[in-house]
């Protein structure tokens, strides 16, 4: 698994032509799995009983959904599937496509804004509010948050810890996080891993949106 601090998901799992590769994650016990599909490679479709999440993490590609729906897949794009929903995936034939996939809880408290088989850019689905932070929480169950943070310029979170491993998703502007006593300048497209209970503060510069996966 990735160790804290800062990474590209692009650039530690490469896509490799001609090949379809999967990596746990290893965030806890949590079912997260990394999928790299080489250009013009494929996935047949598949089932799973409980809800799914994907977030597209570099490249371009379509998600072919029961019979005929189609939609495409990109970089911090996300898409809610249903359960029972038959799902397939077909990289570009230029640039492959990975993705990550969240196996849900079957119960579990999720935001109206996700509407099954409608892929949305995650930085759309949040306002920046004056002077502020905003915060919404997409997807919610035991061991498992994650949501979306705007900072209004200047805004700022203190230092703490968090209960959990947590991967961020830089998705608009440009950020400083202090971790561990290090500041690590963080922009559009770059990703972020803390570790379980280690010290860490995020300050905006200028305006900054991220996304925040939280597990348990």
């Amino acid at each position: 698994m990735i160790k804290g601090g800062k990474f590209k998901f692009s650039e530690e799992y490469k896509i490799k032509n001609e090949l379809t590769i999967s990596t746990k994650l290893g965030l806890s016990d949590a079912p997260i799995t990394y999928f790299r599909l080489g250009k013009g490679t494929d996935i047949s479709k598949e089932s799973y009983d409980c809800p799914v999440l994907y977030i597209g993490t570099a490249g371009f590609g379509r998600f072919n959904l029961n019979e005929n729906d189609r939609v495409q897949m990109s970089e911090n794009a996300l898409l809610y599937v249903a359960p029972k929903t038959l799902c397939g995936m077909s990289a570009g034939t230029e640039s492959g496509l990975s993705y990550i996939e969240i196996l849900l809880e079957k119960e579990i408290n999720m935001n109206s804004v996700l509407k099954a088989g409608e892929v949305t850019k995650l930085k759309n689905l949040l306002d920046y509010e004056k002077g502020s932070i905003a915060n919404v929480d997409l997807i919610g169950q035991d061991n498992l948050k994650f949501m979306i943070m705007a900072f209004d310029e200047g805004c700022y979170l203190s230092e703490h810890r968090a209960p959990g491993e947590a991967i961020v998703f830089a998705l608009e502007g440009k950020g400083i996080i202090n971790y561990e006593g290090t500041d690590y300048e963080v922009n559009e497209g770059d990703n972020f891993k803390f570790d379980k209970n280690a010290l860490h503060s995020v300050k905006a510069v200028g305006r900054f949106k991220m996304a925040l996966l939280l597990v348990k």
